[in-house]
């Protein structure tokens, strides 16, 4: 976590990675951020290990989400972009062992975003996250316990997230229910 040194609230930054960076990825950026808000100091972006660099989201997912496409445009995952964050949060298994095999500090600290909903969920009513801490500071530490509670959790089959990229809209609805399920998760364990 970041911090400056005047003691003010500290920044938390989490990236949201997918592989084209067109629709998963930057739902989850969408979603996250309108639930954590600009006050929370928790910066939401988003990269693909396969981008479709400088393309705005995907028409069918941006409708669904009521916001204009160009809301987020698509960029690379770099190695500088993945050492910055705090937290990064993947679509899949398969993005979650790129990442950290490209960035092998990040291991305790990449989940998919459905493993981390769980785990969240687990933390929240183990009351393992600080009382009166900031929206950064539960984030935080919610990133440190979660690792460990990994055993706590069954190992299921559906941690990934289907890619809706050229399907219909029932499937770009069903990927964006989850992903809303799973954000929906994470900002419950850290609202006071």
């Amino acid at each position: 976590m970041t911090g400056n040194q005047e003691g003010r609230s500290s920044h938390f930054s989490v990236l949201i990675v997918c592989t084209a960076n067109i629709c998963r990825s930057p739902a989850a950026e969408v979603l996250m951020r309108a639930a954590f808000g600009p006050a929370s100091g928790i910066s939401i972006e988003s990269a693909g290990l396969h981008a479709r660099v400088g393309e705005p989201m995907a028409r069918e997912t941006a409708r669904l989400l009521g916001v204009p496409p160009e809301t987020v445009v698509a960029r690379q995952l770099t190695a500088e972009v993945t050492r910055r964050a705090d937290l990064a949060l993947t679509m899949t298994r398969a993005h979650r062992a790129a990442v950290v095999s490209a960035a092998p500090g990040m291991l305790r600290r990449t989940f998919t975003l459905r493993e981390f909903g769980d785990l969240a969920s687990v933390a929240r009513s183990d009351s393992l996250l600080p009382l009166g801490a900031s929206p950064s500071e539960r984030l935080a530490a919610l990133t440190a316990v979660a690792p460990p509670l990994r055993s706590r959790r069954s190992d299921r089959l559906d941690d990934d997230v289907e890619d809706p990229y050229g399907r219909d809209t029932a499937i770009h609805q069903r990927v964006l229910d989850v992903l809303r399920g799973s954000v929906a998760a994470v900002v419950g364990s850290i609202a006071p």
